[in-house]
């Protein structure tokens, strides 16, 4: 059953994007809700998303089963366009930490030990689509998990849907970049030609 939602997900994305070109709009900063699900649950998650420079991206996100699971994770994403620039798929990796339940196998008498309050520490991996059309991004992703220390099984994969409203657009961002550096520019110039003028004074 999610395999099929996941399908139709994507299918819906992409036709969205090729069929709405003049809406669609880049961003430099969003931030929204993600809920993620996986064998062991759901999480719902707080994500926020940060242009580095074009095509980088830092995600950071939290998320909790408001039960025995909650963790933190920070990702590094590098996008690229699909059908447009507002439609892409993005890939990365980064890491994770929190608190969180373990359940190991025992093989030997056929149990399973769970405890609680695990303090784990992890990689991860992400794969995903998003789209960004009136102010909106939305993205679909899976975000495997292995972890290093506190928590069994080792290997743990999320599928994740998030939404998430656009605070800066990439255009704002860029223009904001542009004046910075043209500031930068005209104080170092100010500053050679005012120091030209104190030696000239001088002499």
């Amino acid at each position: 059953m999610l395999k099929y939602t996941l399908t139709i997900v994507l299918t819906g994305l992409m036709l969205i994007g090729s069929y709405s070109w003049s809406y669609g709009q880049s961003y430099g900063t969003s931030a929204g809700l993600r809920l993620g699900n996986n064998d062991q649950g759901r999480m719902l998650g707080f994500t926020v998303q940060q242009r580095l420079i074009k095509g980088l991206t830092l995600e950071g996100i939290v998320q909790s089963d408001f039960s025995y699971n909650t963790t933190l994770h920070a990702i590094l994403q590098r996008h690229r366009p699909l059908l447009s620039k507002r439609l892409n798929y993005y890939y990365g990796a980064g890491a994770s930490l929190g608190i969180e339940e373990s359940r190991q196998k025992v093989s030997e008498n056929m149990q399973i030990i769970r405890t609680y309050g695990n303090k784990t520490l992890g990689v991860d991996f992400i794969g995903g689509v998003e789209l960004t059309l009136l102010g909106i991004n939305f993205s679909v992703d899976y975000k495997p998990n292995i972890n290093i220390v506190g928590r069994q099984p080792w290997y743990s994969g999320q599928v994740g849907i998030s939404v998430r409203s656009v605070l800066v657009k990439g255009k704002k961002q860029n223009k904001k970049k542009r004046q910075k550096a043209r500031r930068k520019r005209k104080s170092n110039s100010d500053g050679f030609f005012h120091n030209l003028m104190d030696s000239i004074k001088n002499n």
